[in-house]
């Protein structure tokens, strides 16, 4: 047992060494160490704050393997974190860590059942399905006629929803019209629900796509005498690809394999499109009468409202690709396990980009940091294999696309005052904030791990020259793990904040999210497939 001595001494150690890290990185913008501890579990996310299990008896801890979770492909992985020595710390025992089945339910169930993003997926199938029963029971006699064109136009809908060009301008329009003072506040966050939310929409389009499909192809083999062999054929393989799709996108398998879900998605949806243009030329083409295709189309096509569809499909997939390039990048370290990724040219705040090795085979979203003049950058965490091989072994080039797209952050800028709050990486989104003019006055709180063991030099330079009462950072490697969700409350409460915006794990945000809306707060932040 400890003598009063010692436990006194111990003590002063402690509060020398927490002395000494306020004054490196400046006191007035870390939290005192007597913040209670969170009551919420830790996870495993590139953006947690700490290791969820650990042992005081093993002398290895110190280079033990954290896992963390790849963000962009939703999976465990291991990373090596240098964790602080606690042979002379006692530590209260932790829980056993979740399983990956436990995430999958955050991320599924505990945002909610009744959530923006569920409400549209529901709104969206419902209008479908009752236009679906107005034409079987002989109501609609339109849509009757027009199965296919119902489908066609569901997946131009969930195109529409998907396209990052068109989404960057709405989200353009909705700051220039709503982010004025005299705006309703309640406007504002409905409209940043919606925005957030569309994938609701996809979602729901993609389903109705399938039943529309289904219902054209029963009234066609119904009455094949008029049709041909080949359309129904087209028409099969249309329907096969769109469910393998939708199967692909299943939370369970999107979850566990994002990989399989990413690749399927994207080269089904393009042989789907080939097809589908295959499928309006056979149909335009072809004379029940002579049981034969005919030529001279253009004025038929031109009358004909699936090809205006599919013009429109192609239109919008094709966007993103003709803006493809393969450009220079300059890497510097930040830490063992994240680099910086330095591109030319400024971005404005709030908006995130992708990169890849191989534009066809996958791509990655990053928040990008930038002071919107001549360069930007992003942080990359060793989380993943193609961010371990960003840090291991950095390339000179990387396939970009050129029109970046907008996310949640971007709705700062309809607000006056806002609290953004990040853990671990999360921070790279927030940053260009920091850097550049903001319309709204923005508070930031960051907790974290070790921030210039982890995050390097130049991430912690950025925190610096900020007034206390503005920026707040707690390093969880000198303080301990904070309660997020109560500090993220007192924060927005003492800076009055309209909403906050938060970046963290999934339990993370949830658990911000939740308090800050009991406490009567607006709070937004990541969902499933927003």
């Amino acid at each position: 047992m400890e003598t009063p001595t010692k436990l006194s001494s111990f003590r002063s150690q402690l509060a020398f060494e927490a002395k000494l890290h306020r004054d490196s990185f400046g006191s007035s913008r870390v939290f005192p160490s007597d913040i209670q501890r969170s009551s919420s579990k830790s996870s495993s996310h590139f953006c947690d704050l700490e290791p969820e299990e650990e042992d005081d008896d093993d002398p290895t801890l110190e280079d033990a393997p954290e896992e963390t979770y790849d963000v962009e492909n939703q999976k465990p992985v291991n990373v090596m974190i240098a964790l602080p020595s606690k042979r002379d710390q006692v530590q209260p025992s932790k829980p056993a860590r979740k399983n990956n089945g436990s995430r999958l339910s955050i991320i599924l169930l505990d945002q909610g059942l009744f959530t923006v993003y569920k409400r549209l997926f529901v709104l969206s199938l419902t209008f479908n399905i009752t236009g679906l029963v107005l034409a079987a029971t002989g109501h609609f006699s339109y849509t009757r006629n027009r199965a296919a064109l119902f489908s066609i136009g569901n997946i131009l809908a969930l195109t529409l929803c998907r396209s990052e060009a068109i989404f960057r301008v709405v989200f353009w329009v909705a700051v220039k019209l709503l982010g004025r003072p005299w705006i309703p506040l309640f406007l504002k966050t409905a409209a940043t629900a919606l925005l957030q939310s569309v994938g609701g929409i996809h979602s729901g389009c993609g389903v109705s796509s399938i039943a529309w499909l289904v219902y054209a192809l029963v009234l066609t083999l119904k009455d094949r005498d008029n049709t041909s062999p080949e359309i129904i054929a087209v028409a099969s393989a249309i329907l096969g690809l769109l469910c393998l799709s939708s199967l692909a996108a299943f939370p369970l398998v999107r979850h566990l394999h994002h990989n399989v879900f990413e690749r399927t998605h994207r080269f089904a949806g393009w042989i789907s499109l080939l097809l589908l243009w295959a499928f309006i030329m056979l149909k335009i083409s072809y004379d029940p009468k002579s049981k034969s295709y005919t030529g001279n189309l253009g004025t038929r096509l031109m009358k004909t409202q699936e090809f205006w569809f599919t013009i429109a499909i192609t239109i919008i997939i094709i966007i993103p690709w003709l803006t493809v390039r393969r450009v220079r990048v300059n890497f510097s370290t930040a830490s063992g396990h994240a680099s910086i990724i330095k591109f030319e040219g400024g971005i404005k705040a709030g908006i995130l980009g992708r990169i890849s090795p191989s534009p066809l085979s996958e791509w990655h979203a990053f928040g990008i940091i930038s002071d919107g003049r001549k360069d930007h950058m992003m942080l990359a965490g060793a989380v993943g294999d193609f961010t371990r091989s960003l840090v291991s072994n950095p390339p000179s080039h990387l396939w970009v696309r050129q029109v970046h797209f907008a996310g949640l952050p971007y709705l700062v800028n309809m607000y006056e005052r806002v609290l953004l709050v990040a853990t671990g990486s999360g921070i790279c989104v927030f940053l260009s904030f920091l850097l550049q003019p903001c319309r709204a006055e923005v508070n930031l709180l960051w907790v974290a791990k070790g921030i210039e063991e982890n995050f390097g030099k130049e991430i912690k330079g950025m925190m610096n020259g900020h007034p206390k009462e503005k920026v707040i950072v707690h390093d969880t490697a000198v303080f301990g793990r904070p309660n997020v969700s109560e500090l993220s409350v007192s924060t927005a409460k003492r800076c009055n904040a309209q909403v906050v915006i938060v970046t963290s794990n999934p339990e993370g945000s949830r658990d911000v999210v939740n308090a800050c809306k009991k406490a009567g707060i607006a709070a937004f932040g990541p969902i499933w497939d927003s």
